[in-house]
């Protein structure tokens, strides 16, 4: 028998914890199209998870900035375990909901090309621009009903 490797106590690993929302208008998908390792990719709206965020605040956040919409989460679409081509582990909660109403002039994030929605059958031809397999992944557990609460994630805290 092989022994199992561990790492050694100074080698610490962390996967890196996100949130993507998930929105539709007549069919279409609110998607950004961001500049990412010099490329310009397609994604939902997502980014991580800070430092005293809850998992719902962070994807409220991260839709306002990227898109410049209030996001109302209805649902949890799925979590999804992702390995990237640097080797970066991202765990991804997906939230799907309703865009409350729109900041018009508010200033996006930086790295965002464009916000645009596009129907399912569009994205797939374009899916050479994709961040990653995820945003289809995602697209693809909504259209088939994945339907979590929003209590399938309990926010604990240590009291002091």
């Amino acid at each position: 028998m092989d022994p199992i490797e561990r790492p050694g106590a100074n080698d610490r690993w962390y996967p890196h914890v996100t949130v993507a929302s998930l929105a539709t208008r007549d069919g279409k998908y609110l998607l950004v199209q961001e500049s990412y390792n010099g490329k310009s990719v397609l994604n939902q709206p997502a980014g991580h998870v800070e430092k005293g965020e809850t998992l719902l605040q962070a994807v409220v956040r991260e839709t306002l900035e990227e898109t410049g919409w209030n996001f109302v989460p209805a649902f949890l679409c799925g979590i999804y375990q992702f390995v990237a081509a640097n080797h970066e582990t991202y765990i991804r909660f997906t939230y799907a909901g309703e865009l409350a109403s729109k900041c018009e002039g508010r200033a996006l994030d930086p790295v965002i090309e464009n916000v645009l929605w596009l129907d399912r059958a569009a994205l797939e031809n374009r899916s050479g621009q994709l961040r990653s397999p995820v945003v289809l992944k995602c697209i693809s557990d909504f259209e088939n009903g994945n339907r979590l609460p929003l209590q399938c994630v309990q926010q604990l805290n240590t009291k002091p």
